[in-house]
C-alpha cells in the first residue's frame, strides 16, 4: 500500500474536505490564474472564504497533549504488511509538545529520545483503511514513520491539523525569509493567506503568525517597489478583516499613508482595519502603533480632493445612522487619536522645555542626552495691535525671529514667576506652581504670543481639530466628549494657537448649549483648584475672543441646572465680578440676573460692591426694570418672614405651585414650622416659595410631583429642616445625595423612591443625626 501522500484510494481523507484543501496547495508550486490577479480593486480585497464549509469541523490549535506514539523503521516497500499485521510494535505515552520547528517530548526517551523537526517530516495523513490502527496519524520521515494514536477520533483530528499548520508555517517562514523572486513571493503570500484563511483551526495565532512573517519580510526588504508594496497589501487584506495588523506592519501602513495617501489602497483596504480597530480597541497605550496607523489614515483622507468632506463621511459611518452609535469604544478611541495627534504637533517644544526624548526618540533608542538632536527653531508671532503696557522682557515689536524653543521657554517662565509674585506679593522665585490661566496669561503681551507651526504640524492641527467639531454634533455622543474633555487634555501652546481654540469654541458652544447636565457640568474644572472650560473662555481668559459672548452662555446654563447655586454665586463674585459687572452694562441680561441674585442671597458682603453692582444694574434699562423686581420681592420676603402666623399649615389635596404661593404672599408667616403639602400637586417648582420660611423644620411632601431641583435649592437654604418626608415622589439618587449638606435631618422618610444602597449608606455616613429613616420599598431596603 502506498504511503507517499499520493491521489490513492487508500489514503482519501473521508468526511472531511479541509484535508484535500490544504494538502493540494504548493508551497512553491503553479498557482490558479485566480490568484495572480494583481489589480487594486475590490475584488482582490474582498475575497470569500470559498475553501471553508461553515458545516465543517472546527479545532483548537494544540500546542502540547497526551498521545501514544509509535515508530517503525522500515523501508516503505515493507510498510503496509507491518501495519497490516496483528502484532503491531509496541506503543509508548508521551506528553508531547508542537514548537515552532519541531515536535519534542516532555520524557526525551524511547521513540520520542530525539526532536523530530517539521523539516523532516516528508508527509502527514490519517489511517483509514481496514485493519490499520483506530485513530491514528501517521508521520513520514527518511526511513521510518511515526504513528500518533489519539483517544478518539476528533482528538485524532485535532492532532492532524494543528502538526499540518505547525508544518507549513515553519515551512513558510523559512521561505518568505530568504525570498528571491518576487513574484513567486506575491504567489507564496497569498498561499499563506488562503492556508490561514480555509484552516478549520480556531485560534488566534493563525491568522496572527501569517501577519507576522509578512510584517518580518516587509521590514526586513524596505527597497520594494511601490507596486510590489500595494500588491502585498491586496494579498493580506482578508487577513486583516477580523484581525488587528502587528505593530511592525503598523508602521508599514503608516510609511504608505504618507507617501501614496490617494493610493485606492488607502480606500479599500485600510478603511475597515482602521474601522475594526476604532470599534474593538480597548486601550492605545498597549499598542500606540495602531493609533499611529489611525492617525495617519485620517490624514491620508484629509489629502483627498473632497478633504475634511471624506473625513466627515468616515465620522458618520464609524457612528452609524441612528441616533446611538452601537459601538461604545468608537468615540473613546477617536478622540484619543485627536489628542495624540494635536500633541504630536507640539511634540519637538514639549520636548525640549522639559527635557526629555520625544516618543520618536524613545523608538529609536536615544535617549541618551548628548544622542538628543537639538530642538526644532519655532517661529514667534508678535502682537498685531500695539501694546500699552511694556512688554516685560520679550522683544515684541521687530518683525518675527527664529529662535530656540528652549529660550521660549526661559523667557516665559521668568515672566511667570514675576507675575506671579506680584499677584500673590510673594518673591519672584516661590515654589508653587502656576495654573493654567497663570501661565498664558502672564501679560497682554505674553497672552498674544503663539508659536508657528510648520505647515504640515499646522495642518493636522486644523484636521483634528474639526474632527473634535464634528462629534460635538452628535447628541449620543457628546456626553461622553465632554467628560473626557473636562480635564482640558490639550498642551497649552495648543490653546494659544488662534485656528484651534476657534474650532473648540465650537465644540464648548455645544456643551454649553446642550440641556443635560451631565454635558454642561463638564465646563466646570474636573476639581478645586484646576481651570476648566468655564475659565480659559471667560473674559480675560485665554481662549476668549467674543467679549465674553459664550462666557455668559456657560453661566446661563449653569445656573439653571446648577444645584449648588449659593456656592457659584460666590465662585462667581471672587473671581469674575469684574466681568460680570461689564457684560451687565452692556445689558446681557444674564449677567444683569447673576447680580440680581448676588444681592438677593447677600453673597456680596462689602457695601461699597453692592452700591457698584446696583448702580450697574440702574445704567441699563433692563437692569433697572430687574432691580425694581428685586427690590419688590425683598420688600414681600420681608412681610412674609415678619413674626406671626400659625405654626402649622396643611394645604388641601390637589393644590398648585401657584396656591402654595398665593397662601404663603397672603401674610406673615415667620412662625410657621410645619408645613404639609401631602397629597397635592406642587412640584419642585414651589421651592422657590419654600426656601422663604426661615423657621421651617418639618415639610412633609408625600405622594407630590417634588423632584431631584426642588430637593438641591432646599438643601441650600432650609438648613434647619429636622423632618422630611419623600414617600411616594419622583426623587432620584440625585437629588437625594443633596441632602448630605442638610446637617440638622433627624427623621427622613424616603419609602418607595428610587433610593439606591449606596446613596442610602452615603447619607448615613454624612448625616450624623438621622435617627428616623424609612426606606420600605426601595433598593435599599
Amino acid at each position: 500500500m502506498d504511503f507517499n501522500g499520493g491521489g490513492g484510494g487508500g489514503n482519501e481523507l473521508h468526511n472531511n474536505q479541509f484535508y484535500q484543501c490544504e494538502e493540494s496547495k504548493p508551497l512553491l508550486g503553479e498557482m490558479s490564474e485566480g490568484n495572480n490577479n494583481t489589480k487594486l480593486g475590490a475584488g482582490p480585497c474582498k475575497r470569500s472564504l470559498h475553501h471553508c464549509s461553515s458545516s465543517g469541523m472546527r479545532y483548537k490549535l494544540l500546542h502540547e497533549g497526551d498521545i501514544q506514539v509509535c515508530v517503525v523503521k522500515h523501508p516503505r516497500t515493507f510498510l503496509s504488511k507491518i501495519l497490516t499485521s496483528k502484532f503491531l510494535r509496541r506503543w509508548e505515552p508521551h506528553h508531547l509538545t508542537l514548537t515552532d520547528s519541531s515536535l519534542t517530548s516532555a520524557t526525551p526517551t524511547g521513540y520520542m529520545e530525539t526532536s523530530l523537526s517539521y523539516s523532516s517530516i516528508e508527509d502527514l495523513q490519517l489511517l483509514s483503511w481496514d485493519n490499520a490502527p483506530k485513530y491514528c496519524v501517521q508521520l513520514s520521515f527518511p526511513g521510518g514513520t511515526v504513528l500518533l494514536q489519539a483517544a478518539n477520533s476528533y482528538l485524532r483530528d485535532q492532532w492532524f491539523h494543528s502538526l499540518q499548520w505547525k508544518k507549513k508555517i515553519y515551512k513558510y517562514r523559512k521561505v518568505l525569509n530568504n525570498p528571491s523572486r518576487w513574484d513567486v513571493v506575491l504567489k507564496e503570500i497569498r498561499a499563506l493567506v488562503d492556508m490561514a484563511l480555509t484552516s478549520p483551526l480556531q485560534d488566534e495565532s493563525i491568522h496572527q503568525a501569517p501577519l507576522h512573517i509578512i510584517s518580518t519580510l516587509l521590514a526586513e526588504n524596505s527597497n520594494l517597489s511601490t507596486q510590489d508594496h500595494e500588491n502585498i497589501i491586496v494579498a493580506i487584506a482578508p487577513l486583516l478583516e477580523n484581525n488587528h495588523p502587528p505593530p511592525d506592519l503598523c508602521e508599514f501602513f503608516c510609511k504608505h499613508c504618507r507617501e501614496r495617501p490617494r493610493s485606492m489602497v488607502v480606500i479599500e483596504v485600510f478603511t475597515p482595519v482602521v474601522q475594526r480597530i476604532l470599534k474593538h480597541n480597548m486601550d492605545f497605550g498597549k499598542c500606540p502603533r495602531l493609533r499611529l496607523f489611525t492617525q495617519e489614515y485620517i490624514l491620508a483622507l484629509n489629502e483627498l480632493n473632497a478633504g475634511m468632506e471624506v473625513v466627515k463621511k468616515f465620522v458618520h459611518s464609524m457612528h452609524g445612522p441612528t441616533g446611538q452609535c452601537p459601538h461604545p469604544r468608537v468615540l473613546p478611541n477617536l478622540v484619543a487619536v485627536c489628542l495624540a495627534a494635536i500633541y504630536s504637533c507640539y511634540e519637538e517644544f514639549i520636548n525640549s522645555r522639559d527635557n526629555s526624548p520625544s516618543l520618536k526618540e524613545i523608538r529609536n533608542g536615544c535617549q541618551q542626552q548628548n544622542d538628543r538632536k537639538p530642538p526644532m527653531p519655532l517661529r514667534l508671532l508678535p502682537p498685531s495691535i500695539p501694546i500699552s503696557s511694556p512688554a516685560p522682557s520679550l522683544p515684541l515689536s521687530p518683525p518675527p525671529s527664529i529662535v530656540n524653543s528652549s529660550e521660549i521657554l526661559v523667557e516665559l517662565e521668568r515672566n511667570n514667576n514675576s507675575a506671579n509674585a506680584k499677584r500673590k506679593g510673594g518673591p519672584a522665585g516661590g515654589d508653587s506652581e502656576p495654573n493654567l490661566i497663570d501661565c498664558l496669561l502672564v501679560s497682554p503681551a505674553v497672552n498674544m504670543l503663539s508659536i508657528q507651526l510648520p505647515a504640515q504640524a499646522d495642518r493636522v492641527l486644523g484636521c483634528f481639530a474639526l474632527i473634535l467639531k464634528m462629534l460635538s454634533d452628535y447628541d449620543d455622543w457628546r456626553p461622553a466628549l465632554a467628560s473626557l474633555l473636562q480635564p482640558i487634555p490639550f498642551p497649552k501652546e495648543a490653546l494659544a494657537h488662534a485656528k484651534f481654540t476657534k474650532e473648540l469654541k465650537y465644540v464648548i458652544q455645544r456643551f454649553a448649549e446642550d440641556p443635560r447636565q451631565e454635558v454642561h457640568s463638564c465646563l466646570l474644572s474636573v476639581r478645586s483648584g484646576k481651570d476648566g472650560w468655564f475659565q480659559l473662555y471667560s473674559p480675560g481668559g485665554v481662549a476668549c475672543d467674543d467679549d465674553g459672548e459664550l462666557f455668559a452662555s456657560m453661566v446661563h446654563i449653569l445656573m439653571g441646572s446648577c444645584y449648588k447655586t449659593k456656592k457659584f454665586l460666590l465662585s462667581l463674585a471672587e473671581n469674575k465680578l469684574g466681568p460680570c459687572m461689564l457684560l451687565a452694562l452692556r445689558g446681557n441680561q444674564t449677567m444683569v440676573e447673576i447680580l440680581c441674585l448676588m444681592l438677593e442671597y447677600n453673597i456680596i458682603e462689602n457695601k461699597d460692591t453692592q452700591l457698584q453692582i446696583i448702580s450697574t444694574l440702574e445704567s441699563t434699562q433692563v437692569g433697572l426694570r430687574m432691580y425694581e423686581q428685586l427690590c419688590d420681592r425683598q420688600r414681600e420676603l420681608k412681610e412674609l418672614q415678619r413674626k406671626g402666623g400659625p405654626t402649622r399649615l396643611t394645604l388641601p389635596s390637589k393644590s398648585t405651585d401657584a396656591d402654595l404661593a398665593r397662601l404663603l404672599s397672603s401674610g406673615s408667616f415667620g412662625n410657621l414650622e410645619n408645613l404639609s403639602l401631602a397629597f397635592t400637586n406642587v412640584t419642585s417648582a414651589c421651592a422657590e416659595q419654600l426656601i422663604k420660611l426661615p423657621s421651617l423644620k418639618q415639610l412633609n411632601l408625600w405622594s407630590t410631583q417634588f423632584g431631584d431641583a426642588g430637593l438641591r435649592l432646599l438643601s441650600e437654604h432650609l438648613a434647619c429642616l429636622q423632618v422630611l418626608n419623600l414617600c411616594e415622589t419622583p426623587v432620584t439618587d440625585a437629588g437625594l445625595l443633596a441632602l448630605s449638606s442638610m446637617k440638622s435631618l433627624c427623621s427622613l422618610n424616603m419609602n418607595s423612591t428610587k433610593l439606591t444602597a449606596d446613596t442610602y449608606e452615603d447619607l448615613k455616613a454624612k448625616l450624623p443625626n438621622l435617627k428616623d429613616v424609612d426606606v420600605r420599598y426601595t433598593e435599599a431596603w
